[in-house]
């Protein structure tokens, strides 16, 4: 692994973050915000009668690496169950921590050169995090509304 930790693709990735602003009327928000080194990440979303994510907003204020994980998660949330984003979530912190395989979520190959920089494994999870909460509290604000 000698690819450079911030090579193109992230820096693309970064600077083009889809549902880049916030929702004003979110059905749920969650929050996540790295110790290590200060990364925010703020996600609303709203979700329909199916149970699955049908708007979403995002708040980001991170690293590039954290900016290339929202703009991943964004491009691909829309039509997503919590259940499916737990599981994205799930599998990207067992991917990133060496116990399990790329998870099946569109472009996070990219972040192969960071699996050895375990400090910066935080930042790529912050969306993944407050994306799979706020699903899961909309969901059940919904269920009792």
């Amino acid at each position: 692994m000698n690819a450079p930790l911030y090579n193109a693709e992230i820096l693309r990735l970064a600077a083009s973050i889809p549902h880049h602003a916030r929702l004003e009327h979110a059905a749920a928000t969650a929050e996540k915000r790295s110790p290590i080194c200060g990364s925010r990440v703020t996600v609303d979303v709203g979700i329909d009668d199916g149970g699955r994510v049908s708007e979403v907003g995002l708040l980001v204020r991170a690293c590039a690496l954290g900016q290339a994980s929202a703009s991943l998660l964004a491009a691909d949330i829309l039509g997503k169950t919590p259940e499916e984003l737990t599981a994205a979530r799930d599998a990207l912190t067992a991917w990133l921590s060496g116990e399990g395989d790329i998870p099946d979520w569109p472009g996070l190959r990219v972040f192969e050169p960071a699996l050895t920089y375990t400090a910066r494994h935080p930042s790529i999870r912050l969306a993944f995090e407050a994306a799979a909460e706020a699903a899961i509290a909309a969901r059940e604000a919904r269920a009792h509304a």
